[in-house]
């Protein structure tokens, strides 16, 4: 199970266009997460990283109408969500060694299974200004049509 903190941010509920919402992404330090669907997925953005723990601000939507790989798909945003997730760094004598010989073995157990996230605070208002920082360049609602 991982450990999230919602957000309370004004985004949810908002919707843009996916051509849209992937410049004013880009322009606000997030990307599109890789594993989306084409009825939904996530912006993302790093907030903090050290060695092999990541603590992301996600922004989850889903699609309203179109898919999500075309320019016009309509997206309505969720509630944020700050996440960390924790990688091994270095080199795995067992099984899957020349997987890691990269350095990152996406198939190791992970260090922190839960992924707690410490100073929960100073990461719910880290979170909070990235995404609300993100939802000032969302223009007003787009409609459906």
């Amino acid at each position: 199970m991982k450990i999230l903190l919602q957000l309370e941010t004004n985004i949810e509920g908002k919707t843009a266009h996916f051509a849209d919402m992937m410049n004013i992404a880009k322009h606000n330090g997030f990307g599109l997460c890789g594993s989306w669907e084409y009825d939904g997925g996530f912006f993302d953005s790093i907030i903090w990283r050290e060695g092999g723990e990541t603590i992301y601000v996600r922004v989850p939507f889903h699609v309203i109408k179109g898919e999500l790989d075309r320019p016009n798909a309509l997206l309505q945003f969720k509630k944020p969500f700050v996440i960390k997730h924790v990688v091994h760094i270095g080199l795995d004598q067992g099984e899957n060694s020349l997987l890691a010989a990269t350095g990152i073995n996406q198939f190791q157990e992970p260090l922190d299974k839960d992924g707690q996230i410490h100073n929960k605070t100073k990461w719910e208002e880290v979170g909070q200004m990235a995404v609300n920082q993100l939802a000032a360049h969302v223009p007003a609602n787009q409609s459906i049509s």
